[in-house]
């Protein structure tokens, strides 16, 4: 083997992203998603890959050409998959052969199909779809789609654009069922309401759907669960519109629905738990309502593509369950049962972000990543805690590169909170030598930063930098109180939870040169850039990334803004001196940092008004600051953003703590 160099940002294109593991039903196979960078055609590309797990071979891939090919679910027999595929255009829903063969097209609906799920008797298999009121599910009888012309956009309810799909075009989201053997399609209920389809009944005469169904929702922030008889059409309220539920799942006796939630205690930085409702008596009962940890996975990384961690998953004694939470810079796969017990049943320094169960042998495959692990499949032997790991599609990167690992250090905070966070070494490590430090700081702020691989840290390593990274109050993994603990004081503990971070990292590592310190930071992280330097010169640069500067103004523009303001600043617009005290561009006259500012130009989460406002407002004072605006990009860009967009991101990014701090 060969001398290891340095990893670059245009690694990028080595790295492969494994999601959605799926057992069949026997437990014999599993098939999963490998998703990887298309250089020449700038894009994505996903595929599916099968194990056959009785005779120990490597992944085989199933599906090919350049195109997304994924949420792969096996038919109950195991005798094919349903996926979804761009291949024709739009998405739509294939099924294929578990033997092999060409996959066959099922649903040609007009606006694509989504989240396949095969009725119990495998012969239909209900999917999302998005319809106008009154629009048919098929294309038109020429099966031309109508021509797409510029046409004005009428707005009058406040919830008319999201970051992920831009404008509002009038569709709500739909169930569907599709017949195999004759075709036919209908909608299971209509309605101006987003129905999300959650799972069918054991004995396939009704579905779960998840639905927000108040009249005027620009008020309203729940969802409800509704049982839905196939035939009829007939629906059943079965939460009682306090919360905020989904994941709903059957036990495989139907005696038990199992679901994910929260009643919005403390509104968005309200902790996830696992619910259990007994269909027969209508009791329900919260099972982690003791244990203070958030059901799901809260991680945030910037490398996985289309993971979707499920929530509870049954054990075939329908009295059994798994869930994955997330903990202390982890997420955790338990072991839970009715009669209350619930345990880890995978515990370790890593991210678990996806898993599926074989019932009958007790085994679960999960995707994992850790600190020096893109990512990849396992297989874990619940009885005996055994493990194997099943894929290697990241080695040959592995091999070439040489990764920091970072250590995980417990960090006293100055009103005495216990704080949790990580240092890396730059890469190429020398004792005796000083090196710059990079902050870096989280989005959310309801989100966590963990054991897993987050290839901007790494590439800052190999640019010399020593990375200081921390969950500071506001995150996710520390309990109710330490998430909600941020609201209402933006810029406050949070403040002085990384400054106190930094201070530690200062007295308890030699290595770091004190005076070429560099922060930066997305979204809430980039509120939180802003923050400082606006409050400190104790940073020789900074970058903040889809950044916050103006609440006043955010919370008109952004797809969340009036009531993620409310909720999180605690202030209208009927207090203006509120919403300005916790803005980072009322103190823009005290930056002296030098900051780059980078932003997309289609992000509705954070606009780009909001880093427009901070470059104006600091040019016109003669600060040094330069903005960076990425076409065609939204809030996620760094994430699943073009890919020579993320590689340009990564190169600004270093290129300008390189200047400053070099």
């Amino acid at each position: 083997m060969g001398k290891r160099r340095f990893i670059k940002p245009e690694d990028l294109f080595m790295l492969k992203s494994l999601t959605d593991p799926q057992y069949s039903p026997d437990g014999r196979k599993c098939v999963f998603v490998e998703t990887g960078m298309l250089k020449k055609k700038n894009d994505y590309s996903s595929n599916l890959y099968i194990i056959d797990l009785e005779k120990e071979e490597t992944a085989r891939q199933w599906t090919f050409g350049e195109f997304r090919n994924h949420s792969p679910r096996w038919s109950p027999d195991g005798s094919k998959i349903a996926f979804v595929s761009n291949r024709t255009g739009d998405n739509q829903v294939f099924i294929l052969d578990a033997e092999g063969g060409e996959a066959k097209q099922v649903t040609h609906f007009k606006n694509g199909a989504s989240e396949p799920l095969w009725s119990p008797d495998g012969k239909r298999i209900a999917c999302s779809v998005s319809l106008k009121p009154g629009e048919d599910l098929l294309d038109d009888e020429d099966g031309k789609k109508d021509e797409k012309r510029p046409e004005p956009l009428v707005v009058e309810g406040m919830k008319y654009k999201s970051d992920a799909a831009g404008f509002w075009d009038g569709k709500y989201k739909q169930a569907a069922i599709i017949g195999l053997e004759d075709s036919e399609a209908r909608l299971l209920m209509k309605g101006e309401a987003d129905y999300h389809l959650q799972c069918w009944s054991p004995d396939g005469k009704a579905i779960v759907l998840s639905a927000d169904e108040t009249a005027g929702r620009d008020f309203s922030f729940k969802s409800d669960l509704l049982l839905v008889e196939v035939e009829t059409g007939k629906a059943k309220t079965l939460t009682e519109g306090t919360g905020y539920f989904s994941s709903a799942v059957f036990s495989p006796d139907g005696k038990y629905l199992g679901y994910t939630g929260h009643e919005r205690e403390f509104e968005n930085a309200t902790i996830s738990k696992l619910w259990i409702k007994e269909m027969g008596t209508g009791y329900v009962q919260c099972m982690t309502e003791n244990l203070d940890i958030y059901v799901g996975d809260a991680v945030v990384a910037d490398f996985q593509q289309g993971a979707d961690s499920p929530g509870l998953i049954w054990g075939e004694d329908s009295k059994s369950f798994y869930f994955l939470a997330t903990d202390q810079g982890n997420t955790v796969i338990y072991f839970g049962n009715l009669s209350g017990e619930i345990y880890p049943a995978l515990l370790g320094e890593q991210h678990v972000y996806g898993y599926t169960l074989d019932r009958r042998n007790q085994r679960i495959i999960a995707a994992v990543s850790n600190a020096v692990l893109p990512g990849e499949l396992f297989q874990l032997e619940v009885t005996t805690g055994e493990s194997k790991q099943l894929t290697n599609v990241n080695d040959a990167f592995l091999e070439s590169v040489s990764l920091s690992k970072p250590e995980s250090i417990s960090i006293p905070a100055s009103d005495g909170t216990r704080l949790h966070g990580w240092i890396m070494k730059p890469a190429g490590y020398e004792e005796g030598r000083k090196y710059p430090l990079i902050l870096e700081i989280h989005g959310g702020p309801h989100a966590m930063y963990a054991n897993t691989y987050f290839n901007e840290f790494q590439v800052l390593a190999s640019e010399g930098y020593a990375v200081l990274y921390i969950n500071p109050r506001g995150s996710h993994g520390y309990g109710q109180q330490f998430v909600d603990a941020v609201r209402g004081d933006y810029g406050g503990r949070d403040y002085q939870d990384v400054m106190d971070a930094v201070d530690f990292a200062l007295e308890q590592y030699d290595f770091i040169d004190k005076d070429r310190l560099g922060v930066t930071g997305g979204s809430y992280g980039g509120f939180m850039t802003n923050w400082i330097v606006g409050h400190t010169d104790r940073f020789k640069a900074a970058a903040t990334q889809r950044s916050i500067s103006n609440w006043i103004s955010f919370y008109g523009v952004s797809d969340i803004g009036y009531y993620f303001t409310e909720w999180q600043i605690k202030a209208d617009l009927n207090d203006h001196e509120t919403l300005w005290k916790h803005s980072p561009l009322a103190y823009a006259d005290k930056i002296d940092t030098p900051l780059l500012i980078l932003h997309s130009e289609k992000d509705y989460r954070c606009p780009i008004e909001q880093a427009e406002q901070m470059f104006i407002a600091l040019k016109r004072q003669g600060k040094t600051a330069k903005l960076i605006r990425f076409p065609e990009s939204n809030h996620e860009l760094s994430r699943s953003g073009k890919p020579d967009l993320r590689l340009k991101r990564l190169e600004y990014l270093a290129g300008w703590f390189n200047e400053y701090l070099k």
